[in-house]
């Protein structure tokens, strides 16, 4: 369309505006009941958020960690008190401080870790600096393991503070586990945040709780008002059983039950390591900052383990075999009394318990997902876990860690005194591999201080490492099986997968380096059902191609088809006019290897190239497609197994109700892209900014040649541009209605201009090359692209 301006000239209509794809191709029903389940989708720019301060970081970071104060102590007795009865409550304290020992240690360690390796990712990242991926696939398990299991221990767990709340509810205790992992799931597919006071109000909240718990507890103790719980009834009790305190070594106590009660206590370590993989989330200075967070963190904790140990020790707290009430629970019961006005503040403790252990549970949907990226992107998982989903979550990764932790409530009877035999062997594990790793890097590199440095990490990795042993062996036979079995069959499936990839790769290269060399002879070869509109154009396809020589090839499968076929090719005016029509025999009726055997033919000669053409009727509806075969895919798939050839599909879209193309122009040959699609921004607030500065501005899509005009949009994509021996630089400018190129001559970079800029852009359109820009314009950086700075 041209319309004449004031001058007499004429001014016609380019095509800036959308396609409007809609139309012809709309949503699957499962993408609409995705976006009905999850939301809008997010845009990759998202991905850029504010970075956590130091009070945010500590709560949001750090649940998992400290949560598990709330059965630390528990776990002790669990396989104490089966044994020596009451005079666990004696051996208590003292486990509990050697295993603070442990803390400090590796708490020193990854002090050491953040000061160096400030990017997500944690030990793995230490190892495969310092032993290389192949050794790091090792802690790569150890981690991925800990994930799975943590999120089943700390739901299991939470669920436990809700039933001690609620004892009516344990019955229920898996169905309820069960929905809140699925609802850790939906919650993390639509993309929760691992930022924002929300997610650290739980984490205050319990620590508050429990802090105002200890207070009040070791006053009552001082005052000589905190008396002994009365105890419960032996069938109640773990293993249905309370030991006696007399005689023997250890006053009773078996050397390997000792080391089972350190080794269950060893999970309250559990979630040290989530500060240093969380390091590129904090304000600058990153290492400073994490290292601040991660003493807070370790300090809480310790005061956190001693407090309820010394309390437990008071009030001789016993646990149970159903996991509730907890130990925990009966000394908030014991402090806070169970009648009077300071009742309600047991129910808030137990509120928060339950809070900090489901958003612990949390923890490893942001942790998991990350870490099998990088390792799917070192080639030792499939790489679909690279993948980010519909709302910019590594989607993958979170169902993967949802089936795996639901699969283990459900074996496990959401039981935390049965899984925690699963828990301490992965995260020890890879306390050691850090340490090594972190020991290696001072002896090698040897810089300043590498000594202490090099003794405090080698000894954290010793310790670590004889407690993941010591959990290994004493707790083989309750569970821990599982984990020492599995652990090597996944490293030996990681590197084989690894060797895969790395074969591919290898191949691909070589096939790469090969296809470089100039192929002498072009042949195509053009598969035919039937005539049609759809053979017609890939005949006429065809013609564009620089080709040796063009075979039209039928496969004789039914004489009455092949006849109509032969008496319809040839026709004036047709495509296939200069087309000379081959018919071939197919006994077996098998058209994909026939086409393979053909196509084998042709490019038996090593200077041939074989390009095969396959027309194929396209169709809308899902009635449409079901009436018909997909022949040329089957084909396509076929003949990829015969060597230089390549397959291309020529569609014709058959028309539904709103075709993209204009059925009116279709006898006279043309067809026109239906345009005027609308496509909307995210709203994000570089796009608030840019709607408030470009008032005047005018639509992309409704731009015609020769006016000036002012326009706003994102930058879509940039080509530097080098002909004639000059650079040109040119963008890609979008917005609602429709894009338009701006090209700015002898320029190869534009300070502030890159992918995702907001501009406001005066020019003159033209057209260049049949194709709409604007020359050298005048531009206003309104936005750049999202940053995390």
């Amino acid at each position: 369309m041209a319309q004449s301006d004031e001058g007499g000239g004429i001014r016609r209509e380019i095509l800036t505006s959308h396609a409007d794809i809609d139309r012809v191709y709309p949503e699957a029903l499962g993408y609409r009941l995705k976006r009905m389940f999850l939301g809008k989708p997010y845009v990759t720019e998202q991905l850029l958020g504010e970075r956590l301060s130091k009070p945010v970081a500590l709560g949001v970071l750090a649940p998992d960690c400290i949560s598990s104060s709330a059965y630390g102590a528990e776990q002790i007795l669990t396989q104490l008190t089966p044994f020596i009865g009451l005079a666990a409550f004696s051996l208590l304290v003292p486990v509990m401080f050697v295993i603070l020992g442990v803390l400090l240690l590796v708490t020193i360690s990854y002090l050491d870790v953040i000061g160096y390796y400030n990017v997500t990712g944690g030990s793995y990242i230490v190892v495969r600096d310092n032993f290389g991926p192949r050794i790091a696939s090792i802690t790569a398990v150890a981690l991925l393991i800990d994930y799975i299991v943590t999120v089943a221990v700390q739901c299991s767990a939470g669920t436990a503070a809700l039933t001690s709340a609620v004892p009516g509810l344990l019955y229920y205790k898996v169905p309820i586990t069960i929905t809140i992992i699925v609802l850790l799931i939906y919650g993390n597919l639509r993309g929760i945040k691992e930022a924002g006071k929300w997610f650290a109000f739980p984490t205050y909240f319990f620590i508050a709780m429990m802090s105002l718990t200890i207070i009040v507890g070791y006053a009552k103790e001082a005052f000589g008002t905190l008396h002994h719980i009365a105890q419960p009834p032996v069938r109640l009790l773990v293993d249905h059983h309370l030991g006696s305190s007399h005689g023997g070594f250890l006053m009773g106590v078996a050397f390997i039950v000792l080391l089972r009660a350190y080794a269950n206590g060893g999970s309250s370590l559990t979630g040290l390591e989530a500060i240093s993989d969380g390091v590129s989330s904090f304000r600058r200075s990153e290492a400073h900052n994490a290292r601040v967070v991660m003493m807070s963190m370790s300090g809480i904790l310790a005061f956190l383990l001693i407090g309820t140990t010394m309390l437990a020790y008071w009030t001789h707290a016993l646990p149970y075999a159903a996991g509730s009430p907890t130990v925990v629970s009966q000394e908030v019961l014991a402090v806070f009394g169970s009648h009077g006005p300071l009742h309600v503040v047991y129910y808030l403790v137990l509120l928060a318990t339950m809070l900090i252990l489901y958003t612990g549970g949390n923890t490893s949907f942001n942790g998991f997902p990350f870490l099998t990226n990088f390792v799917a992107k070192d080639g030792f998982l499939p790489r679909q876990l690279t993948k980010r989903g519909h709302r910019l979550a590594f989607s993958n990764g979170i169902i993967i860690l949802g089936t795996l932790a639901l699969v283990l409530v459900l074996a496990f009877g959401a039981s935390v005194n049965s899984l925690i035999a699963l828990y301490a062997i992965g995260v020890f594990t890879a306390f050691t591999m850090a340490g090594a790793g972190m020991a290696k890097r001072h002896w090698k590199r040897r810089e300043d201080n590498w000594r202490r440095g090099f003794i405090i990490n080698a000894a954290s990795c010793a310790v670590t490492l004889l407690i993941a042993l010591i959990f290994a062996i004493v707790k083989f036979g309750e569970g821990a099986w599982i984990v020492v079995v599995s652990g090597p069959i996944m490293i030996a499936g990681l590197l084989k997968l690894n060797r895969q990839y790395v074969a591919e790769e290898h191949a691909f290269e070589a096939t790469r380096v090969r296809a470089l060399s100039q192929y002498r002879l072009n042949r195509v070869v053009v598969f035919v059902d039937q005539y049609d509109l759809a053979t017609d154009r890939a005949l006429r396809y065809c013609e564009t191609l620089n080709a040796f020589a063009v075979r039209a090839v039928h496969f004789d499968i039914d004489p009455a088809v092949t006849k109509h076929l032969e008496d319809a090719w040839g026709q004036s005016g047709t495509a296939s006019a200069g087309v000379n029509l081959e018919i071939v025999e197919c006994e077996d009726r098998r058209v994909d290897r026939a086409a393979l055997a053909l196509v084998a033919d042709v490019v038996r000669d090593p200077d041939v190239f074989c390009m095969v053409i396959l027309p194929r009727r396209g169709f809308t509806s899902r009635l449409q497609r079901l009436l018909h075969d997909r022949t040329a895919d089957s084909i396509a798939s076929a003949i990829m197994n015969a060597p230089r050839t390549a397959a291309t599909i020529i569609p014709y879209q058959m028309a539904k109700k709103s075709p993209l193309t204009d059925v009116s122009s279709l006898d006279s040959g043309a067809e026109l892209v239906v345009r005027g699609g609308v496509r909307g921004d995210a709203h994000l607030e570089a796009d608030v900014r840019l709607a408030a500065r470009a008032v005047d501005s005018v639509p992309i899509g409704g731009l015609r040649e020769r006016d000036h005009a002012e326009v706003a949009g994102r930058v879509r994509s940039m080509t530097l541009s080098k002909e004639r021996g000059a650079s040109d630089l040119r963008c890609v400018l979008s917005d609602s209605s429709g894009s338009i190129s701006l090209v700015f001559q002898g320029r190869s970079t534009i300070p502030g201009i890159e992918r995702g800029t907001r501009l406001l852009v005066k020019g003159t359109v033209t057209s260049l090359n049949r194709e709409a820009v604007i020359l050298n314009p005048e531009y206003e950086i309104v936005s750049g692209p999202a940053s995390d700075d």
